[in-house]
C-alpha cells in the first residue's frame, strides 16, 4: 500500500493520482452492489485501491495527521471488505509518531525508502503547523510559508530531487523548533514572541534598539491589549482604530519606529490585528481614554477557550467507503 502510495505521490503523476481516486472511488460503490459475487482475488484487489484511496485522500486533507490514525484507519477498511483481523502497521519499522519536532522522527522520514511519501507527510506537518502559526504569529508565519512554497515549487518543477526536498523542509522544522525556543530564552509568552518577531523584523528597526528594547516593548504592549480586551475590537471597526491609537501612542514613547523605518509599524499593526482576530468573544464595554494613562481591567477573560473544529475526515462507513 506505501509502495502504491509512493508512485502515485510522484510530482510528475498528479494527473493519474487524482485518475486512481477518482476511478476507486467507482469501482468501490460498484463492487457494493454485487460484493457476494466477487472473487476473493477481486476482493482483494478492491480493498487495495480503497486502501490506496484513503492514505492519499488522508494526506491531501487539511487537520492534523498521525501513525495510529492512519494504521488504524486502513487496517479498519481492510477488515471490513476482506474480514481480516489485526491491525497492520503501513511505516514497518517505523514506531515514532509523527512529530516536526522529534529529531528521532525526522531521522526516520530521511531513511525512509518511500521518499515521494516522505515528502507528502513532511509537507502535510508543515503546513499543519504553518495553519497554527498563522493564527498566532504573523511574521514567523510569512517567513515560513514564503520558505515552504519557495521548496515546493523547486520540487514540483523538478529542480529538487525527493531526497533534497526531505532535507530542505528538516531544515525548515528544525528552524521552527529554533524560533520557539528563541521565546523561551527571552522568557516570552508565545503572545509576547510574535509581537517581539513584529517589532524587530525589519533590518533598520533591529539595529536602532537593544533586545531590552523590545522586550520590554513587548512586554507593555502585550500588557496593555490584555488588559483593555474588553474593547469590540473583533467586529467594531471604531474600536479597532481607537485601540490602534493606543498602540501608536504607547510605541511613542520608545520612538518607535525610528526615522526612515515608518513601514515597521505596519508589521506591528497587522500583528495586532490578528491578535485581535484571534479574541472572538470580546464584550461590549465602553472605550478607554485614550487621553488617559490609566486602562481598566476587566473581570473576564479575553476569550472562552475555542474546541479546535475536528478535523473532517472521509472515513470509511459501514461499507468501508472513503
Amino acid at each position: 500500500i506505501t509502495g502504491g502510495v509512493n508512485w502515485l505521490t510522484d510530482p510528475k503523476r498528479q494527473e493519474q493520482r487524482h485518475d486512481i481516486v477518482e476511478h476507486s472511488r467507482a469501482l468501490h460503490n460498484a463492487t457494493t452492489l454485487c460484493r457476494s459475487l466477487l472473487t476473493k482475488e477481486q476482493q482483494t484487489e478492491t480493498a487495495y485501491f480503497d486502501a490506496v484511496r484513503v492514505m492519499l485522500v488522508r494526506l491531501a486533507q487539511k487537520g492534523p495527521i498521525s501513525r495510529h490514525e492512519i494504521n488504524e484507519r486502513i487496517s479498519n477498511l481492510l477488515n471490513q471488505s476482506l474480514h481480516s483481523k489485526g491491525v497492520i502497521n503501513l511505516f514497518d519499522g517505523h514506531k515514532l509518531e509523527f512529530s516536526l519536532f522529534d529529531e528521532a522522527f525526522l531521522k526516520e522520514l530521511q531513511k525512509m525508502k518511500a521518499k515521494n511519501l516522505a515528502v507528502e507527510l513532511l509537507t502535510k506537518l508543515l503546513k499543519e503547523q504553518l495553519r497554527k502559526q498563522g493564527a498566532h504569529n504573523v511574521v514567523q508565519s510569512d517567513k515560513f510559508s514564503n520558505m515552504l512554497s519557495m521548496t515546493l515549487s523547486n520540487y514540483l518543477k523538478g529542480l529538487l530531487d525527493n531526497q533534497t526536498v526531505i532535507e530542505e523542509l528538516i531544515k525548515m522544522a528544525e528552524l521552527m523548533k529554533q524560533s520557539e525556543q528563541e521565546g523561551n530564552d527571552l522568557g516570552l509568552t508565545p503572545d509576547e514572541k510574535a509581537f517581539y518577531d513584529a517589532l524587530s523584523k525589519p533590518e533598520g528597526v533591529r539595529a536602532a534598539y537593544k533586545d531590552e528594547d523590545f522586550i520590554a516593548m513587548t512586554k507593555e504592549l502585550t500588557d496593555m491589549l490584555n488588559r483593555n480586551r474588553t474593547i469590540d475590537w473583533n467586529h467594531k471597526e471604531s474600536a479597532r482604530a481607537r485601540m490602534k491609537v493606543l498602540v501608536k501612542r504607547l510605541l511613542k514613547k520608545y520612538k518607535y519606529p525610528p526615522e526612515n523605518c515608518e513601514e515597521a509599524l505596519d508589521i506591528v499593526m497587522r500583528q495586532c490585528d490578528n491578535w485581535a482576530d484571534n479574541a472572538d468573544n470580546f464584550t461590549e464595554s465602553s472605550y478607554p481614554d485614550i487621553n488617559s494613562t490609566q486602562y481598566s481591567a476587566p473581570s473576564i477573560p479575553l476569550y472562552k477557550e475555542q474546541e479546535e473544529d475536528s478535523p473532517i475526515f472521509m472515513a470509511a462507513d459501514s461499507s468501508g467507503e472513503e
